[in-house]
């Protein structure tokens, strides 16, 4: 399959996935998170989801993450330059929605990429080798290869890994991606 063909395949398998199913595979990909050893670092980058598109709400993430007092940091997506900034969460931030349905903030404390150690990662498909696929505009493979060196990538998703997908080499692998019912680590 070419990456157009796994990115309408999910697509539409995301379109099957009832509003009580997100929430429940939601929680249960957090649930997954607390099992894995990712929770001695300072710096935490996740997205906040499109709700069109039926991504995985990070909301209980965020709870977990809050309740860790970890720095979050939460992107903007520019698609003028289709580069992101990323801003620190504070209780203050005032967020907006893009023309995109982007939840975004609308400005505050800036976090360089590099200073970023874990990395939740929106896809729509990935492989048993840790490539992923996202919507295309290769926002997160720009911002991955400038995060630190030993960054975690984790990828979430509601299905299981595809054998082989086709990937670029400007493309960033993850090192896990948790599932409701699995964490695989790359």
């Amino acid at each position: 399959m070419t990456k157009a063909e796994f990115r309408e395949k999910y697509k539409f398998l995301r379109k099957q996935i009832t509003a009580s199913e997100i929430e429940e595979y939601s929680l249960q990909i957090a649930n997954n998170l607390l099992k894995i050893d990712i929770w001695n670092f300072t710096y935490y980058h996740i997205f906040l989801p499109i709700s069109e598109k039926k991504e995985v709400n990070t909301e209980y993430i965020l709870h977990i993450l809050q309740g860790k007092d970890k720095s979050i940091v939460i992107p903007k997506a520019d698609f003028t330059t289709t580069e992101m900034t990323n801003y620190l969460l504070q209780e203050n931030t005032v967020f907006r929605r893009s023309s995109y349905g982007i939840t975004e903030p609308v400005s505050g404390i800036e976090i360089s990429h590099n200073l970023i150690e874990v990395v939740f990662v929106p896809l729509l498909a990935y492989d048993t080798k840790g490539n992923r696929i996202g919507y295309g505009k290769g926002f997160y493979d720009r911002f991955l290869k400038n995060c630190k060196p030993n960054a975690l990538f984790i990828g979430l998703s509601f299905f299981p890994p595809e054998e082989n997908i086709v990937h670029e080499i400007i493309d960033i692998p993850l090192d896990f991606c948790v599932t409701p019912h699995k964490t695989y680590k790359f």
